[in-house]
């Protein structure tokens, strides 16, 4: 919080430099001159020093070794005449540690043994004292302190750049492997559509040979070719919509160009899934509400990837060996929900995971919605993926 806090201050002031070392420079030469006011009447020589003072603070910023350099002779010059000239005092340790918090070490160190050196002389002359004498220490002390805090300022602030430019790269790289694995993933789903549509022509290729061969002998046989070739028409071109809708980046697969008339899996394969979770450990406790029915194929791809996608994640993170699946039939669709034990470290909730990502990417796909997140130490996978009745495949 406090580094924050600093971050801020500092950015607003290096947004106005030129107006907040105006406003330091009049601070510290009014409160000095109020000071002296005090005790007895200001004479030109306060007036002058203050006016110098004031004109190489609001400067310090811009020159800060030519600023440095003038207010020390600038200093020296007043307390040879008139010894402990306050505001120029003031303007030297400041000068002093502007050059320190924004040069290297060896500089700072060098300058502050001339603002010390230089400005103890001064005084030991111009106010008649001996060389030993107690007073000087505090020129010492103001010189030292105004090298030792504007190295650790520069420090400190070095710091917080190197964090800050940290965390952007962190951010950046974040965003960047986000960005891939939803390419990747969209890819993936690309192609099992892809598979979809290839399975499809080639029953309609099948039917529509079976139609020529059988039109004139048997056009009974003929026609219902034909019915299973308008079925599986539709069904392609509901599915090329889909692989439109999700083809949006400009990756090319060249190694999937011949199409495959193997059927992509679907939840007619769920019990062997089922049956291989089983042999590595994880138990998972079925149940189905509703009467299963054949859903569109991309409906039905996208239901095996998001139980498979779970359960995977239910063994790799689970605390328990153990999971529970549901599949929830209704006219609207497809319900799936997945529950296990949350062990640590846990898929994130906020869908930034990578095995989550494509899970989305798999919903969203087929116009679905899903919700994840950890609620008393289990963690749900709850989705839903739209299949209306009058809508659903037929089987070919």
């Amino acid at each position: 919080m406090a580094d924050y806090r600093l971050s801020r201050f500092r950015g607003r002031v290096t947004s106005h430099p030129q107006a907040a070392d105006v406003a330091l420079g009049l601070l510290v030469v009014t409160v000095i001159l109020l000071a002296v006011r005090a005790g007895r009447p200001l004479g030109a020589e306060d007036l002058a020093a203050g006016a110098t003072a004031f004109a190489l603070i609001a400067a310090r910023r811009r020159w800060p070794l030519p600023v440095f350099g003038a207010v020390t002779a600038a200093s020296a010059a007043f307390n040879l005449h008139a010894a402990l000239v306050g505001p120029l005092l003031a303007a030297n340790v400041i000068c002093t540690y502007t050059v320190a918090s924004r040069t290297d070490r060896r500089t700072a160190a060098v300058t502050g043994a001339v603002t010390v050196v230089t400005v103890y002389v001064a005084v030991v002359i111009g106010a008649g004292r001996t060389w030993t004498d107690p007073q000087n220490a505090a020129i010492l002390v103001w010189g030292v302190l105004a090298v030792v805090v504007g190295d650790a300022t520069r420090i400190r602030l070095a710091n917080l750049d190197a964090v800050e430019v940290r965390a952007r790269q962190a951010e950046h790289s974040r965003d960047e492997e986000a960005r891939r694995r939803v390419v990747e993933e969209r890819l993936r789903i690309a192609r099992d559509l892809h598979d979809v549509v290839a399975h499809h022509i080639a029953v309609i290729n099948v039917q529509v040979g079976v139609a020529a061969h059988l039109l004139r002998e048997r056009p009974d046989a003929a026609e219902e070719a034909l019915a299973h070739v308008r079925q599986a028409t539709r069904t392609v071109l509901a599915e090329l919509s889909t692989v439109l809708d999700v083809l949006r980046s400009e990756e090319q697969d060249a190694g999937h160009a011949a199409a495959t008339t193997e059927p992509p899996p679907g939840l007619s394969r769920l019990a062997a899934m089922l049956d291989s979770l089983a042999a590595v450990g994880l138990r998972v406790e079925h149940r189905q509400e509703g009467e299963a029915r054949p859903l569109p194929s991309a409906v039905d791809l996208a239901a095996y990837r998001i139980v498979q996608e779970s359960l995977t994640n239910a063994h790799k993170h689970g605390s328990e060996p153990a999971a529970r699946l549901r599949l929830d039939y209704t006219p609207a669709g497809l319900g799936i929900t997945v529950e296990n034990a949350a062990g640590r470290p846990v898929p994130d909730a906020a869908g930034c995971g990578h095995g989550l990502i494509g899970l989305r990417e798999r919903v969203s796909s087929v116009g679905g919605r899903v919700r994840t997140g950890r609620d008393d130490g289990r963690f749900t996978v709850d989705a839903f993926l739209p299949a209306a009745l009058d809508r659903q495949d037929t089987p070919t």
